[in-house]
């Protein structure tokens, strides 16, 4: 998660985003860290309780492998906090409260940020394919400059 001064830069200058600001991003922005966006993808999609979200998760394309549930309610906890979503306890009729989380504004405008991120990291592993394909081609027809040593 981006500490909360380097999220309300990101943000104040997220409709200026430029290709270079992204790229000084870049290793600031784990891949791994992606379920911040993966949730506010769902939370915008629609307002869910955390249950829910697990599941939702769980059953994405985006997703590999199970979502840990202590990682997503962590992620849920510190994105409350600054303000990205928003939760309240719903009261049902039987069985326990359970808290409903939503997206705020300023998490539309995060997740705005995490799109333009992995559109910027999509441009750069294709790039990385490309440049491997043409290894594996060099190496077929012997060009390799490894083969003829």
């Amino acid at each position: 998660m981006l500490s909360k001064p380097i999220c309300t830069l990101i943000i104040a200058e997220v409709y200026t985003m430029s290709e270079d600001l992204l790229s000084k991003l870049d290793p600031m922005i784990s891949m791994e860290r992606t379920i911040q966006a993966e949730l506010l993808l769902l939370l915008g999609q629609k307002p869910s309780h955390g249950y829910e979200l697990i599941q939702r998760l769980n059953d994405s394309d985006f997703k590999s492998g199970e979502a840990d549930t202590a990682t997503v309610y962590r992620n849920l906890r510190r994105m409350d906090k600054d303000g990205l979503i928003q939760s309240h306890w719903e009261i049902g009729e039987a069985g326990p409260g359970r808290r409903l989380y939503e997206l705020t504004p300023l998490g539309k405008q995060s997740l705005d940020l995490w799109s333009q991120f992995l559109t910027l990291q999509k441009t750069k592993l294709q790039k990385f394919l490309q440049a491997y394909k043409q290894y594996e081609d060099s190496l077929a027809k012997g060009e390799n400059e490894v083969n003829k040593s």
